[in-house]
């Protein structure tokens, strides 16, 4: 990486802010010594007369919540030449991302600590992956004086909260787009609907390019009908009380991807999106293309499609999630429309069935 030298002249005045300052951009992984000897024409570190703002190079994201759809957009990025940091939820997953060559810090919502806001203040774009959690809101939020206070002198420029589609509750079916006001029906949806607005109006407070993805129900490699089946799972609560519905918008984390992507390059004065698949479904179609791809590929590796999701049906219909905007205005080509071409994929890669099952 190279970064402009650092000079006397070009380090701001105030001991305080210097020693900050150092702490956040000399962290490890994100310089070095010999690269600070190496000047560059695109890459700079300045701190202009009047202004303690700080300029890096352009490619450093943030992920709050490396979880399934984090790892993955890590992964992307990593091969495109970003630095990447972010927090998780325990010692034993950070050790896994470090091995991946990922920064990692252990956040815990109940007793947070903030050892990870220097590394943030010196990146360019943060990705906020980090669900609300029942009597306790949004982890981050609760504490949002003492974020702000150590981003407001920083280096962002673009900030994303992923949220669901589940704001929006039950439409009897309809289609329902960006506009659609919504009315969440579960504690946690309004609890999503408030993180949403707190997001929102941080982003605005410090002036960063700020979007809002509603997800459809996530899926891809290793998480998937198709994984369900292999590991013989039991439906929990919450898949059980998803099999009710006529529709479930839908989307592979690729096509996240994708939209993230084009909103780190476009500017369009839409705040939020909807991220979803061309084709909402329910569980039950979903689960018996699933059996009928596993049966192709490994004839008698399981046995007759369970009907037992059908039998759960009971004329539930929720809603049909549009993504008009996300085509129109980020340009976004789905690489899966439909659960059909993301499942066919998904097994397509699949080498060893024994890797996926208990």
């Amino acid at each position: 990486m190279e970064v402009h030298t650092i000079t006397a002249a070009k380090l701001p005045k105030s001991p305080a802010l210097l020693r900050r300052n150092f702490r956040a951009f000399c962290s490890p992984k994100f310089l070095t010594l010999s690269s600070l000897q190496t000047p560059s024409s695109t890459t700079h570190l300045k701190s202009e007369m009047g202004s303690n703002k700080l300029e890096f190079p352009t490619k450093r994201m943030f992920i709050l919540g490396m979880g399934y759809v984090g790892q993955f957009f890590a992964q992307e990025l990593k091969h495109e030449g970003w630095e990447v940091a972010g927090t998780c939820m325990s010692d034993a997953k950070k050790k896994v991302l470090e091995q991946k060559g990922f920064d990692t810090f252990v956040f815990d919502a109940m007793e947070p600590e903030w050892k990870f806001l220097d590394r943030l203040r010196c990146c360019t774009h943060l990705l906020v992956s980090i669900p609300p959690i029942l009597d306790i809101g949004d982890p981050i939020l609760q504490h949002e004086d003492t974020f702000k206070e150590s981003l407001v002198d920083g280096n962002l420029q673009w900030l994303c909260y992923l949220s669901t589609t589940s704001i929006y509750g039950d439409a009897r079916g309809a289609w329902v787009d960006e506009n659609y006001i919504p009315e969440p029906s579960s504690n946690l949806a309004k609890m999503r609907l408030k993180s949403e607005e707190g997001w929102l109006k941080l982003g605005q407070d410090l002036d960063l390019s700020t979007y809002l993805f509603r997800l459809g129900g996530i899926y891809g490699p290793g998480r998937s009908a198709i994984d369900t089946i292999l590991k013989k799972k039991e439906m929990s609560e919450r898949q059980k009380r998803r099999a009710t519905r006529n529709f479930t918008s839908r989307v592979h984390v690729a096509d996240i991807c994708q939209a993230l992507k084009a909103s780190i390059s476009l500017h369009v004065q839409r705040k939020i999106y909807n991220v979803v698949d061309d084709d909402p479904a329910s569980r039950a179609e979903v689960f018996a293309l699933a059996h009928q791809l596993i049966k192709q590929k490994w004839p008698g590796l399981i046995g007759a499609t369970d009907n037992s999701i059908n039998s759960i049906l009971l004329g539930g219909t929720e809603k049909r999630v549009s993504n008009a905007h996300i085509k129109k205005e980020l340009g976004v080509k789905l690489l899966y429309p439909s659960y059909r071409s993301g499942l066919q994929s998904i097994i397509d890669n699949m080498e060893d069935p024994l890797l996926h099952s208990d």
